[in-house]
Order: C-alpha cells, then sequence, then structure tokens
C-alpha cells in the first residue's frame, strides 16, 4: 500500500486534496492511503522520519521558517524514492522544484481533475506500465493521449483541446508529427484530431463532433485520407 502525505499551510486546501485523493483511490481501485496531512511542519517531518512515505504533496510557501523545498531536500537525504508533488500559485518557484527528482509540479489552485491526471500517471510511473503520455513543450507539460479530442494551430501556437481542458504551447504541426500516435490524422490545414474520440462525421457539411459538443473542420485535402482510417478502425460504416 502507498503511503500519501499532504502538507499546505491552508486547512481548507488539506481537506480539499484529502477528499480528492480519497475519491481517486477509490475510482481506480488503488492501494493507497493518506498516512498524514498537516499544516505543521515539524509534525511532518517527525511523521516522515519514523514512516515509510511513497508520496510527498507539498506547498512551496508554507507560512513556517522551512519552504517547502527545503523540506524536500531534508527528506531527499534520507529517502532517495519519495514521489515529490510540489503545490504553489507562484510560479517561479517551478524549476527551482525538479532538482529535487520532482514527479510532477501543479500551479494552484489546482483541480481535481490535474490532481487525478497526475496520481494515474504516478501509478503507471510505478507499476511501470507503457507510457502513453505526450510532452508539448519545454516545461515538462505532458498529457495523456487518450484524453486529447484535437490539436488546433492557431497562429504560432497550438492548443490541445482534450476532455478536461486546453492546453497552449509554441509549437507547430511539423515539430509534434513525429511523437504523435497513428490515431492523430490531419483533418484539415488548422486541425489534427483524434480519432479514436470522434463521435461523429458529417462529410458532406464537413465537421467532425467529439462528445464534449466541440467540433472541427474537414479540410478538402484531407478528406479522403480522414475517412478511410476513421473506416478502418470501425467507428463508422
Amino acid at each position: 500500500m502507498l503511503n500519501f502525505v499532504i502538507c499546505d499551510d491552508n486547512l481548507n486546501i488539506l481537506e480539499k486534496f484529502s477528499t480528492i485523493l480519497e475519491n481517486i483511490f477509490i475510482k481506480h481501485n488503488y492501494d493507497a492511503k493518506i498516512g498524514l496531512k498537516t499544516s505543521d511542519v515539524d509534525k511532518l517531518l517527525e511523521y516522515i522520519d519514523e514512516n515509510k512515505t511513497d508520496v510527498l504533496i507539498l506547498d512551496i510557501n508554507l507560512k513556517s521558517d522551512k519552504t517547502g523545498l527545503e523540506i524536500a531536500s531534508k527528506v531527499r537525504e534520507k529517502n532517495k524514492d519519495t514521489y515529490f508533488i510540489f503545490t504553489t500559485a507562484h510560479l517561479e518557484y517551478a524549476m527551482m522544484a525538479y532538482k529535487f527528482k520532482t514527479f510532477d509540479y501543479l500551479a494552484k489552485p489546482v483541480t481535481s481533475d490535474r490532481l487525478e491526471e497526475t496520481v494515474v500517471r504516478l501509478f503507471e510511473d510505478i507499476n511501470g506500465l507503457p507510457k502513453k503520455y505526450i510532452k508539448i513543450d519545454n516545461k515538462k507539460t505532458i498529457i495523456d493521449e487518450n484524453e486529447i479530442l484535437y490539436i488546433k494551430r492557431d497562429g504560432m501556437k497550438l492548443i490541445f483541446h482534450t476532455k478536461s481542458r486546453d492546453y497552449e504551447t509554441y509549437s507547430s504541426f511539423n515539430k509534434i508529427k513525429n511523437v504523435l500516435p497513428k490515431n492523430f490524422i490531419r483533418s484539415h490545414k488548422s486541425f489534427i484530431v483524434n480519432i479514436n474520440n470522434i463521435v461523429n462525421l458529417d462529410p458532406v457539411s464537413n465537421f467532425i463532433y467529439f462528445d464534449d459538443k466541440s467540433t472541427c473542420d474537414i479540410g478538402p485535402k484531407y478528406k479522403k485520407e480522414l475517412i478511410e482510417e476513421v473506416k478502418h478502425i470501425g467507428h463508422f460504416e
């Protein structure tokens, strides 16, 4: 059983994280528990010194004489295997956090979807399951490929539209095409779609429909190949 520990100086956030984590454990049938949730740094260090801690969710900006980064440094001296997940509202600390072999960094306010994404990926990492994530930028932002509905080109940016949120990065289709799996097909000069997530395709009006009611255009240049690929995977007659 994996032991999770949460430390944040905001009691409301502690309770929120605890509730979300418990729901994630139940939803995915994970063998895990929350061993400690605290805003007391001394209590945290004492607990970690006496108990095996597999995952530490740690606020960087604690109202204490020690920052989350200083605590991480102390923990890392004794335990090389603890997974660190840092949280903070101050983005400038993100890169500093990664020097502690941080598993992930969550910008506040942290949503339940974002926390679930991280925890699922953490269990896959621990269990050695095949990775199905796409790295979209140099900030170590990765997305579960199954969650992506489509990728839209918007000027110098790409917008990755997923089931839960949009991710933006400065890039191009040419730069990402080699990292995309075969189920990502160009449908238009401005769209690449995940054909596994298409719920309907109208070749007359030239629209693709997804479960969240969003749509993509079909361009004449890409129409034939798109329809052939969609038929090939058996989604439509």
